[in-house]
């Protein structure tokens, strides 16, 4: 049996600090975006994804750290670092193209001070069930995201795009 997952989050200085303790899936992308998504609205513009303790990361999650980095480019910049990646998280994010939207810090050099005051600023990020059309509104956009990222994307999440949007689709007949 797979551990749960848990996503905490801090405030370092000017830096707010995500740690992924446990895998990065659909199941908990939708709290890590909107605690994002909360300092973004705060006027935080440096963001750091500790992946020290994450074996693995779906689609969805990085769809999400995606939709992120973007955000922060057209609210007018900020960076949003990667940190203490495995090799297979690495490979992910390297073969997708997020390499080119994401600081990956493969050697340890970024936010030196901020990682030695990450452990006691940490706190469990808020926790709430979703409901179903929310969740599958959120993969979505997470892919979405993603497959805007280069033409091979496109086509790695092509079928996945359009089974969400057929959910989606099939949601709002039985609602109306």
């Amino acid at each position: 049996m797979t551990p749960p997952t848990h996503i905490l989050v801090g405030t370092i200085g000017r830096v707010f600090w995500m740690r992924v303790d446990g895998r990065g899936t659909f199941q908990n992308s939708l709290q890590a975006k909107k605690a994002l998504q909360r300092v973004m609205g705060q006027g935080v513009k440096d963001f750091v994804v500790d992946l020290e303790r994450c074996p693995m990361m779906d689609s969805t999650f990085l769809g999400m750290l995606t939709g992120a980095a973007l955000n922060l480019r057209e609210a007018g910049g900020g960076t949003l670092s990667v940190l203490n990646a495995n090799q297979r998280n690495l490979q992910l994010l390297t073969s997708l193209g997020l390499d080119h939207i994401l600081d990956l810090d493969q050697d340890g050099h970024l936010w030196t001070e901020e990682r030695r005051q990450a452990c006691e600023a940490l706190q469990h990020c808020g926790e709430t069930s979703e409901c179903k059309e929310a969740q599958t509104e959120h993969v979505l956009a997470a892919h979405l995201a993603l497959a805007g990222v280069s033409d091979a994307n496109e086509c790695r999440f092509h079928d996945v795009i359009e089974f969400l949007e057929k959910e989606l689709e099939e949601h709002a007949v039985v609602q109306a």
